[in-house]
């Protein structure tokens, strides 16, 4: 499995790339960003996408420092490997903490077990996707598209073939 850096950043770069395609209005933040909360808890998602309007409301000092709202789509990713607040309870509890806290979509994405959790509705559980090899953030954000068969490969460590 890569370090945590090389899978944060392969993560980033397909998100980018997916907002690219899309034309979303979404700003992307890595996992060096930090949210402050509504409850007072500051988070720091694998990935998070604000929405451009929300961003550019911010006065320069809130830019600065932990945005003091919660992202509109939060991305965190597992590791089979890891315990404690990488393993999977925890960033359930971190999942349903950003839901709680205003998230319009999480996405909690399983690499080992090629298995995505999406966080929408407030209260409710998690649906389970098996197999993910695409995503889209339908109903809020459809346009945005990603294609997993190529990221899953790559956090597992595996190499795709060229033909």
């Amino acid at each position: 499995m890569p370090r945590p850096a090389a899978r944060n950043g392969a993560l980033s770069g397909l998100l980018w790339q997916a907002l690219n395609r899309s034309a979303v209005p979404l700003k992307l933040f890595d996992s060096s960003t930090g949210f402050r909360l509504a409850d007072g808890s500051v988070l720091s998602p694998d990935a998070a996408l604000v929405a451009r309007e929300r961003w550019q409301a911010l006065t320069a000092e809130q830019r600065r420092g932990f945005a003091p709202h919660c992202p509109d789509l939060v991305v965190e990713l597992a590791s089979a490997s890891d315990e404690g607040p990488r393993g999977l309870t925890a960033l359930r509890q971190k999942m349903a903490a950003y839901q709680g806290n205003g998230a319009r979509l999480g996405w909690l994405w399983i690499p080992e077990q090629r298995a995505v959790e999406i966080w929408e509705d407030q209260g409710q559980a998690p649906r389970r996707i098996e197999a993910a090899s695409r995503l889209d953030g339908a109903p809020l954000f459809p346009a945005l598209v990603i294609d997993l068969e190529d990221i899953w490969g790559g956090l597992r460590g595996s190499t795709k073939a060229s033909p």
